[in-house]
């Protein structure tokens, strides 16, 4: 399983990206596939807020162009929402706390902590995701053109 962090997801919704034709592909190819792609509250919630940003984007989307985008993804017969299990708080706790730190790393953590309860590998942009032990990670974009 995949589960893609909200970097990624951005950069395929933002043409003006450098990074957008790579992410576009990645991310088209992952929805279009059969590997089953988990999609968690943290990466989607983070999507919603960063993409309806008018300080973030010069042409952001409106609340219903975005969970409409949102929506057609978790309809996807492939893509799945992965929800915390009794354990996260906990997990997260010790991913924070094996890394030394907390603050910018806590959302990380909250993904890390869902990609090894489902044995899923987190596919991001942001190195951050090194620095938690046992998570299997890549970034996607590294491996294009």
């Amino acid at each position: 399983m995949i589960l893609p962090d909200a970097n990624l997801l951005l950069y395929a919704y933002d043409s003006d990206s450098p990074f957008h034709k790579a992410a576009a592909k990645w991310w088209t190819g992952l929805l279009s596939g059969h590997a089953p792609v988990g999609l968690c509250p943290v990466v989607i919630f983070s999507f919603l807020r960063l993409a309806t940003h008018a300080r973030v984007y010069e042409r952001p989307l409106t609340v219903a162009e975005a969970t409409a985008r949102i929506s057609s993804w978790i309809e996807r017969p492939n893509v799945r929402v992965l929800y915390p299990g009794p354990k996260h708080l906990d997990v997260v706790c010790s991913l924070l706390t094996a890394a030394g730190t907390a603050g910018n790393l806590v959302s990380d953590a909250q993904i890390a902590a869902l990609a090894l309860e489902y044995g899923a590998e987190v596919h991001s942009a942001d190195t951050d995701f090194a620095r938690f032990k046992g998570l299997k990670w890549t970034n996607p974009l590294s491996h294009e053109e």
